[in-house]
Order: C-alpha cells, then structure tokens, then sequence
C-alpha cells in the first residue's frame, strides 16, 4: 500500500466530487461503474479524476477530505489549477 490520497473528481454535469481511497485506480473505476461508486456519482458518471494528494495515514486522509469538502466550488477549482500548474 502506497498510503492514503484524497481525491476530487468531475463529474459529467461538471460537479466536484471529493472522497479518500488507498487505490486511485480501483475507485475510478468504481465511481465510473456506477455499483460501487458514491451515491452522489452513480447518476453522473463518467467521472474524471482531476485532483489528488497523497496522504500518510487514514486519519490525515479523513481531516483533508473534510477540509475539502467545506471549501466553496471557487475554492476547490483553485485547489485545482494550483496543482495542476
């Protein structure tokens, strides 16, 4: 296992999803499958993996992802942009 990450995904009505997986991989293809997927992606995949970062354990993983979750959308396209630069 190579840790945690907190991810953000698009999704095809061009809203932002954010959750925390060990396997970046394995949970797009979840989300994108619609069965193992979130409840809030099964209706609007396919989704696209826009944004990580690497966490040291699941507790990190948890406090980031609700940091993330309370940013406003403007926020978390910066977040965005900021890695993707």
């Amino acid at each position: 296992m190579n840790g945690y990450y907190v991810y953000i995904m698009e999704c095809s009505d061009k809203t932002l999803y954010t959750g925390w997986t060990s396997n970046l991989e394995k949970r797009t293809q979840e989300h994108n499958d619609g069965k193992k997927g979130a409840k809030y992606t099964r209706a609007r995949h396919p989704v696209r993996l826009v944004y990580t970062e690497t966490c040291s354990c699941l507790s990190e993983a948890l406090k980031r992802e609700v940091q993330i979750k309370r940013m406003s959308r403007s926020g978390k396209l910066e977040l965005i942009a900021r890695a993707s630069r």
